[in-house]
């Protein structure tokens, strides 16, 4: 458990771990909640499993990671398994919704939608993450933090 959580105390490691997970929240607020605009959980399954034909637990593992991902990644719980869900999700995206669109995004060309540019970041951010941890201001941290004994665990004598 240890080595999962392990991180540098290095604050870059937490501004790209912070904005990775702020900016993955709303979309898998989308599809958890339907925040935002979003289908929710039952309109999200609908759309992975009946038109993307996505089967069912992996949608299911898919919004989960979105979603938790993202707040693992905002708060630095357990960073590498946060990082690793989104960017295997990410990568899944980025080759079903985005590789036909091209690298750039382009919502007012004759080909709208998503391009590759945003799952790159992606890759790159989650990737820092997966591999170095979650930072100086991170739950993960904080759980590997050295304890200070509060006093003595002797025995107390009573004198006579």
């Amino acid at each position: 458990m240890k080595l999962l959580l392990a991180t540098r105390s290095d604050w870059a490691l937490t501004l790209i771990r912070v904005s990775m997970g702020l900016v993955m929240f709303p979309h898998g607020a989308q599809k958890a909640l339907g925040w935002f605009g979003g289908a929710g959980f039952s309109g999200t399954m609908e759309l992975f499993t009946q038109k993307m034909g996505i089967p069912a637990p992996l949608a299911f593992m898919a919004i989960a990671a979105e979603f938790l991902g993202s707040l693992g990644l905002i708060f630095g719980g357990l960073t590498r398994v946060a990082a690793f869900g989104l960017l295997s999700t990410m990568l899944v995206a980025a080759f079903k919704v985005a590789l036909p669109n091209g690298f750039f995004m382009n919502w007012f060309g004759n080909q709208k939608g998503e391009g590759l540019e945003f799952f790159i970041l992606t890759f790159g951010l989650t990737l820092v993450s997966l591999v170095f941890g979650g930072g100086a201001l991170s739950l993960d941290r904080w759980a590997l933090r050295e304890r200070k004994p509060s006093g003595s665990t002797a025995p107390i004598a009573l004198a006579s």
